[in-house]
This record gives structure tokens, C-alpha cells and sequence, in this order.
């Protein structure tokens, strides 16, 4: 009698996914150290209220821009803010903006590619020729009109900014639905009985999480760095709150009188895109139900 091929989650001494990526990212002291690097500066920037010395606009024209200090860590920009205060505050909108605008993407993009792949056919090209569609626009004009048309506000700059995201995600899952939907563990659960729906959530997508995670810890960079850019241009961050985009935009022009403001702000910004894509492949390296380490 024919046996049935086990799923790439399944492994004989029964232990699960879950199970075998814990080990391995204990094993990862890479991934450990990036991940606690950005865990200690996203706690930081949680915490500013209580741990900042000042309020992020407290204003001192009399000090203006003055090098770092004792009383004043990574100095104070051209109004006397104090720039330590300001980068927890910053960090709050940034990290917010990233892990928010990649979760709306992420949502989006799952749903969507893996619906098309499993579907096939007509709806499956259909479904991806409006993807190429909109591709062909420039997504950064596409959430300049949704933040101008709706509203100018944080909310709408989350939103805004994981609408347009969420294209390379729909295209990776589709191909990873593609390649496992005629696999033999996904026979075995329609002969079993399993509905669409169900393969879809208890077997493609837990064999596609590698992929999912990984791209999504090199999104929030990519989001961060377009909030920034929004933020040059006005329809980011509103003043006289800032992100660490905003304090590096701010800083760049008077970056060969008083370098602090740039670096400062821009080292965090480059140790928490350093962690980020690090911790997402160790991430994608233990989550693959493929991988023997």
C-alpha cells in the first residue's frame, strides 16, 4: 500500500514548527544580538515620556545649537531642543510607522497572492494583471494623493503608506502558493476532506512563513525611509513632533555647522535597519520547515 507523503512541516519524532524554529534561533546569537539591540531601542522609544530629560518641544533659543554634554547627551538643534529627547520621541512615530504600514501590506499581500495562486486560471491572471498595473504607477505619487485627497495625519500615513506596499508580497506568495498547492500533503487534506480555506490557512501559509517573515523585516526599512522622504516633502511627520527621518532632514542642512544633528539620529536609524534585516534572515532561517539546522 502507497504511503502518503508527511507536509514539510510534519517530521517523524513529532515535533513542531514552532518547536524546531525556537532551536534554531536560540542557536542564531546573531539574530539574538540584533534582536535585543532593536528590542532595547524600540523599549527606549516606548518609554520616552518617562525617560527623556526633556519634552521633545522644549524650546531654548538662548542655548540654539550646542554640542553634545553632560546636561544635554547628543546635543541641542538650532532652537535648543534637546536632540537625545527628541530621537526617543522620533523613534516612536518611526517604528510605529514601520511595523504599522508593513502589517497593513503584510494583510493585504498574503490575502491577495495567496488567493490568486490557489484560485489559478482566469482569476489568477487576472488578479496579477492588476498588480502590474499598478506597478506601473509611482507609488510614492499614489500615497502623496490618498494623504492630500483623505487627511494629512498619522493614521492616514499608516494606511497610506502599507496600500502601497503590499505588491512584492502578493507576488511572493502567489509563487510559493503555486509551487506547494500540488504538492502531495495538500492532496492528502483534500482527500481528507479539508476545505479551501483550510488548506489555505493550516497548510500553505504555515510552509510559507519563512518567506512572509523575511520579506517583511526588510519592508519596515523600506517604509521607515519612505516616511522620511514624505516627511522632507511635507506630508510626513508634522512639526513639532519629528521622526528619526525628519531629524536627519532637518539636520542635513546644517549638517557642516553642527554634525550632531545628522549623526545622531542617523546612526540609530542605520543600527535599527542593521538589526532589522539581520533578525529577518535568521528569522526566515528558522521558520523554514525545509531547513535540517
Amino acid at each position: 500500500m502507497a504511503t502518503i507523503a508527511q507536509p514539510p512541516t510534519a517530521v517523524a519524532t513529532g515535533i513542531s514548527l514552532w518547536s524546531l524554529a525556537r532551536g534554531r534561533m536560540l542557536k542564531n546569537r546573531l539574530m539574538l544580538a540584533c534582536g535585543g539591540v532593536l528590542g532595547l531601542i524600540i523599549l527606549a522609544s516606548l518609554l520616552a515620556p518617562w525617560i527623556a530629560p526633556y519634552s521633545y518641544e522644549e524650546i531654548d533659543l538662548a542655548l540654539g545649537a550646542s554640542p553634545p554634554s553632560r546636561t544635554h547627551w547628543f546635543g541641542t538643534d538650532t532652537l535648543g531642543r534637546d536632540l537625545f529627547s527628541r530621537c526617543l520621541y522620533g523613534g516612536q512615530i518611526s517604528i510605529a510607522v514601520g511595523f504599522v504600514g508593513t502589517l497593513v501590506s503584510l494583510l493585504i499581500g498574503v490575502l491577495y497572492g495567496s488567493l490568486a495562486g490557489y484560485w489559478g486560471g482566469r482569476a489568477d491572471e487576472l488578479m496579477m494583471r492588476f498588480v502590474d498595473f499598478l506597478y506601473s504607477l509611482p507609488y510614492l505619487f499614489l500615497v502623496i494623493i490618498l494623504l492630500v485627497f483623505f487627511s494629512n495625519s498619522i493614521v492616514m500615513l499608516f494606511v497610506a503608506l502599507g496600500l502601497v506596499q503590499w505588491l512584492t508580497m502578493s507576488r511572493i506568495v502567489r509563487g510559493q502558493t503555486l509551487s506547494f498547492k500540488n504538492s502531495e500533503f495538500v492532496q492528502a487534506a483534500r482527500l481528507a476532506g479539508t476545505g479551501g480555506l483550510g488548506i489555505l490557512f493550516r497548510h500553505l501559509l504555515p510552509n510559507m512563513l519563512g518567506a512572509i517573515v523575511a520579506y517583511g523585516t526588510l519592508t519596515v526599512p523600506q517604509v521607515i525611509l519612505q516616511e522620511a522622504f514624505l516627511s522632507f516633502l511635507g506630508l510626513g511627520v508634522q512639526p513639532p513632533r519629528s521622526s528619526w527621518g525628519t531629524l536627519i532632514a532637518d539636520g542635513a542642512g546644517v549638517m557642516g555647522l553642527f554634525p550632531w544633528l545628522v549623526f545622531f539620529p542617523a546612526v540609530i536609524l542605520a543600527t535599527v535597519l542593521f538589526s532589522l534585516n539581520f533578525l529577518g534572515d535568521g528569522l526566515r532561517d528558522a521558520l523554514d520547515p525545509r531547513s535540517q539546522h
